[in-house]
Order: structure tokens, then C-alpha cells, then sequence
């Protein structure tokens, strides 16, 4: 448990940092005043001041989550700040950096893993070919076949094998699922009606289909396994937000820190390259949900940068913060649902 719980401290402290070092970054290459560089939140354990005096580079001790305070971020009310220096007096080009580059960062970290992932351990075919039909089962019942190049799911186009696991969870798992298959250069459609049991005091629903999952070792392979697990994640986070807003999936199958700690000490007994790839996950998920242009996220700051660009001038600042206000106390409550959620989940 101790060690699980170092592991998940040190998985999310990476993520934050990457993310919040982006910011960072590139709030420094526009020349803003940085106040402060800390991860976690709530009370400091340690900091110390950056050499020229003017960054707090600050560990806090609640290991979730993280922040880069820059002037003219919020009201102005710092007369010691030379007014050159603050967010709110850069050009829009440059807050649009800022603002995005936390979630940019996430995204360049998590294809930097996944590059050494296929590099280092080789890298899995994902192409969506069907290795193997179990005899007895839903699909060998209707006739799929070994080699089926899987092509669409009720109507979804399927790039990647990942495509197929997404689409196979929001579906309806209770009605026939239509499979469209290349066969031998033809195109052939089969219903497969999913069978429910119980593993382990969980229902799960079996088809009796496996997945093409041979590995290529090179450097050729692991840029094509990069490039097509990239797209294949930034699709799942897409359909995971539309099938939300759709009425797919529920608020109830989100998991916020507490599922997460769950997830990564299994990871951690699947093993180092299992836990990586989770941690490229997250990042790709932590990255995605900030650029959501709703308040209090990176993609709420950058939304009002739109509307200030359209309209010629700046959303007044008390009612920008106020709105950013509202929607981080929407999302503490959302939050602490989901946190209940996942805790209900262990009894």
C-alpha cells in the first residue's frame, strides 16, 4: 500500500510538473514576472527563491496538482511589477503560449514515452486484425474468421485495435453489435450478440475475439507505433467527451484520484512498462481536460483570449475571475462526486 501510494505521488508529480513547467517556461520566454513555481497544494514544505531573487520555487504537501503564479494573472494590484512584465499587458500571441503550452508539454511528454516505450520494448502492431476466433463463442458463432481486418463498430470507423476496446465499452453491450470486416477483399457485416458473465464479482461481456498484438523491434516501428497510439488516444479522449455529452457514458464510470491510485498499483504489478505507458496516458488526459474551454481551465483562459481578440478589447477582469471562480467551485463539486464514486467502488 506505502509503496503504491509512492508510486502515485510520483506518477501525478511528474504529470504536474511537465504541465506546470510549460507554463512556466514559456511565461519566462515572454518576459512575465513569475511570482511562484509550485507542486502540490495546500501548505509549502520546502522553497527556496530562484537566483535572481524574483521565482518561489515551492514543494507543497497535498502531492495533487500544482501552479505558476504570474503577475497580472488576476486583478492588477502590484505596483512593484514593472507593468511590461505582466500577463495581461503581453501581446495575444504570447498569453495564447502561456496559456496552451502546459497542455502542449503533456502532449510532447507523452509522445516522447510512448516513442522509448515501442523503441525500448518493442513496438505492438495496431493494426485492428482479428489473430484469433474462440471456438464456441459470439463471433465464431457468426461466422468471423482468424485474419478479419476489422474495419467499423455499429457504424464507427476503426483506425486502431485501441479503437476497437473504446468502442466496444461505450456501445450498448446488451444489443447485437455490427461488425463490418475485410475479408479477402471483400467487405462482410456480422452481428455479434455479446454474452454477459461474472469474473471475479465483475460483469463482463465476452464476444470471443483477440486482437493482433505482435511486436516490431526497431526505430521505424517505434515511430509508426508512436504516431498511431498518439492518434489513438487523442481519439478515445474525443469520444470519451462526446459519449459523456451523448448520454453514452455516465459521470458514474469517471474516475477522479482515488481510481487513479487504484489503476497505478496495478500498473505497477503489470510492470515498469505498464506504468509508463499509463503515465503517458494521463498526461495525454491531463493535457486534453485543460484545454476544455470551460472556466478555470487553461481552455476557459484561452476562450476569453478569443473573445478579447473578436471583440477588440479584454473582458473586464472581475468578471473573468468571477466566472473562473464559479466554474472552480463546479468543478471541486464534480470532483468530490467523482471522488465518492471511487470509493463506494472499493466496498
Amino acid at each position: 500500500m506505502i509503496i503504491n501510494l509512492i508510486y502515485f505521488v510520483l506518477v501525478l508529480g511528474v504529470i504536474v510538473l511537465v504541465h506546470e513547467s510549460g507554463h512556466f517556461l514559456f511565461a519566462k520566454l515572454c518576459g512575465i514576472y513569475v511570482y511562484e513555481f509550485s507542486i502540490g497544494m495546500g501548505p509549502k514544505l520546502l522553497s527556496k527563491k530562484g537566483k535572481n531573487g524574483e521565482t518561489e520555487y515551492c514543494l507543497r504537501a497535498i502531492p495533487i496538482g500544482g501552479f505558476v503564479s504570474l503577475a497580472g494573472e488576476e486583478v492588477d494590484d502590484d505596483k512593484k511589477v514593472p507593468k511590461d512584465r505582466k500577463l495581461y499587458a503581453k501581446k495575444p500571441w504570447q498569453r495564447f503560449l502561456v496559456m496552451f503550452f502546459g497542455a502542449g508539454f503533456n502532449f510532447l511528454f507523452a509522445i516522447l514515452l510512448l516513442f522509448l516505450l515501442g523503441l525500448f520494448y518493442g513496438a505492438a502492431d495496431t493494426r485492428p486484425i482479428v489473430s484469433t476466433v474462440v471456438k464456441d463463442n459470439p463471433a465464431y458463432e457468426v461466422g468471423m474468421k482468424d485474419g478479419d481486418y476489422i474495419l467499423a463498430i455499429n457504424g464507427h470507423k476503426i483506425h486502431t485495435s485501441d479503437d476497437i476496446s473504446l468502442y466496444l465499452q461505450i456501445e450498448d453491450k446488451d444489443k447485437p453489435i455490427e461488425f463490418k470486416v475485410r475479408r479477402d477483399e471483400k467487405e462482410l457485416t456480422f452481428k455479434v450478440t455479446p454474452v454477459k458473465e461474472e469474473v471475479e464479482g465483475t460483469e463482463v461481456y465476452r464476444i470471443g475475439v483477440q486482437i493482433n498484438s505482435k511486436v516490431s523491434h526497431g526505430f521505424v516501428p517505434a515511430v509508426q507505433y508512436t504516431y498511431h497510439k498518439t492518434g489513438a488516444l487523442f481519439r478515445q479522449m474525443f469520444i470519451t467527451f462526446g459519449s459523456l455529452f451523448g448520454g453514452k457514458l455516465s459521470v458514474n464510470q469517471l474516475s477522479g484520484p482515488v481510481g487513479i491510485y487504484s489503476i497505478v498499483g496495478t500498473q505497477v504489478k503489470e510492470g515498469f512498462a505498464n506504468l509508463v505507458y499509463l503515465v503517458a496516458l494521463l498526461s495525454i488526459n491531463v493535457g486534453f481536460i485543460n484545454l476544455v474551454p470551460f472556466p478555470a481551465f487553461d481552455g476557459g483562459r484561452i476562450l476569453f483570449l478569443g473573445i478579447e481578440v473578436v471583440k477588440g478589447s479584454p473582458v473586464k477582469p472581475e468578471t473573468e475571475n468571477m466566472i473562473h471562480s464559479i466554474g472552480f467551485i463546479l468543478l471541486m463539486i464534480l470532483m468530490a462526486y467523482i471522488t465518492l464514486n471511487d470509493i463506494l467502488r472499493f466496498f
